[in-house]
């Protein structure tokens, strides 16, 4: 067996695997004496089928079988002991000239492209400065997290007349085009929430309204021509949403207000457990410090993307386009060029990153340890149940809904690289400059 190595460029390789008949033929015959000894054929007793009869019957199928686990073998030996680092896997090139009998004596000769990763140099530094933002919660945003806490526990009343952010529970029915009800028309009975209604004109309209009260909408000004909500409202599908041009009646039916949660002891208990908060002041500061955690994450989030783009801006890298837009079509049959061309330049910025930081990680001996995994995963899981389910699971539950959670591989892969990408940032925030920054909640969510 020979296999040889022609660099094209720095990004690119072309191997060649020539395989003669001594090089296969042991295991070609080895594989057919071990089917011969399973076989359960017409006319022979099981395990004592002869070997010739299996080569005859079944020869070529093993040696296909036992020439591709040979390429594999070889291809993932040579790229090991020749320490290449790979994009993507090698794809073979097919030569139709090249035509093989499959008789046992053939030798045969495989053609595979391989994608190189490039050669880089990492030079992060102190002298490399990012802004670092210490989010400031604005009484503003803690006003309005603490209306919606309260709402959120609030009770629901009918009041009289409608105000702002009311749900009318209405009567539509679509209008003619001389305003009268349309005979046969679309009509409904739905909830309208005021907060959903676009155009402030049209809204001011809803408001002060009483049971019966009649008003005609524009649903498509109203709505600012959302198909999905219009949909929902009048039950229709949205693809005749988009169509609807009527105006339509509305008729008051009830009107639902949901009214703040008082803040006493019963609400606090709600939230934060039995007397864990016990007065106004040590709720709102409660909440405070539940923002101003929230938002070290958002800015940490932002110092990531900023890492992110400064790193793909500094460390140039060439990557084998070509290669890799004809692996990707080649392992995902449905891709089409279309949308080959539309992703690939996301697809290419990811693959840079990656590089950048499996480097980091093999520069500076970073190790990823199982446990780390593990608790990250749990962690995760932990949040999503409590968003279902006010009982926290206990610490043996928890622990093996992850066990079973981390046997997934994709699941498992998932976590390992969302741990790989923590220690990477950890390292770059220990490198280079932070600028450190205050900024109001407001201000930050403009920054881009």
């Amino acid at each position: 067996m020979n296999i040889t190595q022609d660099k094209i460029d720095n990004l690119n390789s072309v191997l060649t695997v020539k395989i003669n008949p001594e090089d296969y033929k042991e295991r070609v015959d080895k594989a057919i004496k071990a089917q011969a000894k399973k076989a359960k054929l017409p006319g022979f007793r099981p395990g004592m089928v002869p070997p010739a009869h299996i080569k005859k019957m079944y020869g070529k199928n093993i040696l296909v079988d036992e020439i591709n686990n040979i390429l594999n073998d070889t291809l993932n030996n040579y790229i090991t002991e020749s320490k290449l680092e790979v994009l993507g896997q090698p794809l073979p090139k097919i030569d139709d000239s090249k035509e093989f009998n499959w008789d046992f004596t053939d030798e045969f000769e495989f053609v595979y492209e391989l994608g190189l990763a490039p050669e880089f140099d990492l030079e992060f530094s102190s002298k490399d400065k990012l802004t670092y933002y210490t989010v400031k919660v604005d009484e503003e945003t803690l006003a309005s997290r603490i209306t919606n806490l309260r709402k959120s526990y609030g009770k629901m009343s009918n009041p009289d007349v409608s105000a702002d952010d009311d749900v009318l529970y209405a009567d539509l029915k679509q209008l003619a085009a001389d305003g009268s009800v349309f005979e046969d028309g679309i009509s409904a009975t739905a909830s309208v929430r005021l907060d959903q209604i676009a155009d402030a004109k049209i809204k001011k309209s809803l408001i002060g309204l009483k049971k019966e009260d009649v008003v005609t909408l524009d649903i498509q000004k109203a709505f600012d021509s959302n198909a999905s909500i219009i949909s929902k409202v009048l039950n229709i599908s949205e693809e005749d949403a988009q169509e609807l041009k009527s105006k339509f009646q509305l008729t008051v039916k009830n009107i639902n207000r949901l009214e703040e949660g008082d803040l006493n002891q019963e609400f606090f208990d709600k939230i934060f457990g039995p007397d864990v908060v016990k007065t106004e002041e040590e709720f709102t500061e409660k909440i405070r410090e539940e923002l101003e955690s929230m938002m070290v994450q958002n800015a940490d989030q932002k110092l990531q993307a900023d890492m992110l783009k400064f790193g793909l801006d500094k460390v140039k890298l060439d990557l084998p386009d070509e290669f890799l837009k004809r692996w990707l079509k080649a392992t995902n049959e449905k891709l089409s060029d279309e949308e080959l061309a539309q992703g690939y330049e996301d697809f290419a910025r990811n693959l840079r990153w990656t590089l950048i930081e499996n480097r980091i990680i093999k520069d500076n001996k970073i190790e990823i340890k199982y446990e780390e995994v593990f608790t990250t995963a749990k962690n995760r899981l932990d949040a999503q149940f409590r968003m279902y389910s006010p009982q926290p699971l206990t610490e043996e539950q928890l622990g093996q809904y992850t066990a079973q959670f981390l046997q997934n591989k994709e699941n498992a892969n998932r976590i390992f690289e969302e741990v790989k990408a923590q220690h990477v940032f950890d390292y770059l925030k220990g490198v280079i400059t932070l600028d450190k920054k205050n900024i109001d909640y407001n201000k930050f969510l403009e920054l881009k």
